[in-house]
């Protein structure tokens, strides 16, 4: 009775060993993995949204058919839920007491090698689910994504699957989530595609498809309403009409750094305020107040006012009152610290900009006719490329809304031309600038943890030849005699790196024999950190011109040293790694 426990640990530990055997040499298997992670997404995500609709039908007093940003008023005593949701987010987030930010899914898999914490899925996913619920302008997709993505880490890590293979199953599970909200595989496998894995390889078509198709069925089994919009072309797309929904792309590009930029300054200069972190969504809920008083249209995600807005007919003035208001309930939200994303928010502002575009346009004397329903598809992905991110995830998002080929290739060239311009003079997403004001470098979601992996302290040589800074040449001469090293690091009084001495230099002819070796340093102020992933090693090595650094200790102690033809071998080896992970040929 006693071996009992012991039996069980040793066959659960070899099925583990099994499964992890088995999903690494059968593609099959690891097919079907990702189907059982889609169809936990598509459960997860469906939960979610009931979720949230059940907190604004609470607190808003909603009927089953309207959804809060349709609303055309609200009672003011009902808004009074924006900063108590704020107040109990910010009572939270002070209660958990995090030393660091939460890890979502871009993050995992650009810097962690697809690990996502269960405690940051967890807490992304609620703090989404009450900022949405209360009504601040944000969407429940950072929560869809993370929470399908935090599955699939699980799994993975409880599997042991290969660092590849994780990547790719973490992007599959988010864009099931995706796919489940929005009923729209195609989109949910590109999403995963552009925004989460990074890549678009065969190694990860079928998991990601499978992962996607296998989460719109179940959200469908269980009764969730996609939020697709149902809106078509309403006449034939010529030449004139791609070269001027081109240019609503790069208008949509602009506004959307302008955003980005706008959530951002505000986001620093709440951070920077005298105001306690536990007030700072409260406040963001008071002044959702007045804008909400302005027009409801303005609170939530705004799927319900996209559908109310598209294709209405709304005059200039209206629509840009609309814009304008969302816009700042956006910065607002966000920028106080209420948890979400802008995915649904850039769909509905896109819509808006399409609109007042086109209304600009018909104003011009002899003018082609223009769609608004055109022009607000062409809006709604130009923006959310610009703003999202992932050229191919908006237009078949498009595609499976109107079925309608036509409309999408205009709108695939919108948001080409869209995603060309924001590279071009940003260089971020939504997501990816939010980290780079971490002080991260991601600017997408492909592989760059491994460079961070291999540091100085993991290449370095350890013990490397070392001598007295006061020493004299003569001596020194004696101690390393030509031919045994290339190079001497010295050491000051305190035990401080002082430079690096050539070896040969010391035995030139000219060269007074009683005088010190410091002298003849090198390299004083260039050497490496041992915490110096190989992206700033070879940096280093660029800026310095030379063949050989030391590595010193934050106290400048010497700890070893580190070639670059080193350096370079094992960065062209780790990268051709990577590549044939991506290509499923590792």
């Amino acid at each position: 009775m006693m071996q009992m426990p012991s039996i069980l640990s040793f066959r659960y530990s070899g099925a583990i060993a099994l499964a992890r055997r088995m999903f690494r040499v059968s593609e099959v298997s690891f097919i079907l993995l990702a189907t059982v992670v889609g169809i936990a997404a598509g459960l997860v995500a469906s939960l979610l949204g009931k979720i949230a609709r059940a907190l604004q039908i609470v607190i808003y007093g909603l009927d089953n058919q309207s959804r809060l940003s349709s609303l055309t008023e609200i009672a003011p005593m009902r808004l009074l839920a924006l900063p108590l949701g704020g107040l109990l987010l910010g009572l939270g987030a002070l209660y958990i007491h995090r030393r660091r930010a939460a890890v979502d899914v871009v993050e995992a898999n650009a810097l962690h090698g697809g690990r996502i914490p269960v405690r940051d899925t967890l807490l992304i996913s609620a703090q989404t689910l009450l900022s949405n619920g209360c009504g601040a302008s944000v969407g429940l997709e950072a929560a869809y994504a993370q929470s399908g993505g935090g599955i699939a880490s699980w799994l993975g890590q409880a599997l042991r699957i290969r660092r590849a293979d994780l990547r790719v199953l973490v992007g599959a599970g988010a864009g099931a989530a995706i796919a489940a909200a929005f009923g729209a595989p195609l989109a949910g496998a590109f999403y995963a595609f552009e925004i989460v894995i990074g890549a678009y390889t065969p190694a990860s078509i079928a998991p990601v498809a499978a992962a996607t198709i296998s989460a719109v069925i179940t959200a469908r089994a269980l009764g969730a309403t996609p939020y697709l919009i149902a809106a078509s072309s309403s006449r034939s797309i010529t030449t004139a009409d791609y070269l001027l929904y081109a240019g609503f792309g790069l208008v949509a590009a602009i506004a959307g750094i302008v955003i980005m930029r706008l959530v951002s300054n505000v986001e620093t200069w709440v951070r920077r305020s005298p105001l306690p972190e536990w007030s700072r969504p409260a406040l963001g809920g008071v002044l959702l107040m007045p804008v909400a008083w302005v027009t409801p249209h303005a609170l939530s995600a705004g799927h319900g006012a996209l559908h109310l807005t598209i294709d209405a007919g709304l005059a200039l003035r209206a629509l840009v009152l609309i814009f304008v208001m969302k816009t700042l309930a956006s910065v607002i939200s966000l920028g106080f610290g209420f948890r979400g994303g802008l995915f649904f928010a850039s769909l509905f502002l896109g819509a808006l900009l399409g609109q007042i575009l086109a209304a600009l346009w018909m104003m011009i004397p002899g003018a082609m006719p223009i769609s608004y329903t055109d022009a607000a598809l062409v809006g709604m992905a130009a923006l959310a490329v610009a703003i999202v991110g992932g050229p191919m995830t908006m237009s078949l998002l498009v595609l499976e809304a109107t079925h309608d080929f036509e409309i999408t290739a205009t709108v695939l060239t919108a948001s080409l031309c869209a995603s060309a311009l924001v590279r071009d003079r940003f260089g971020y997403s939504f997501s990816t600038w939010r980290l780079h004001l971490r002080g991260e470098v991601v600017r997408s979601a492909r592989d760059i943890g491994w460079m961070r992996a291999w540091t100085a302290r993991r290449m370095m040589r350890g013990a490397p030849p070392s001598a007295s800074a006061t020493l004299a040449v003569e001596e020194f001469r004696r101690q390393f005699p030509l031919g045994s090293t290339s190079r001497v690091l010295l050491i000051d009084e305190a035990g401080r790196y002082a430079g690096m001495v050539p070896t040969a230099v010391a035995f030139t002819p000219t060269l007074a024999g009683e005088s010190s070796v410091g002298d003849l340093a090198i390299l004083k102020t260039a050497f490496l950190s041992p915490e110096d992933g190989i992206g700033e090693i070879m940096r280093r090595f660029e800026e310095s011109e030379a063949d050989d650094l030391a590595v010193v200790s934050a106290s400048g102690a010497v700890l070893g040293i580190l070639t670059e033809k080193y350096v370079q071998r094992r960065y062209a080896d780790e990268a051709d790694r990577a590549l044939r992970e991506i290509y499923g040929e590792g």
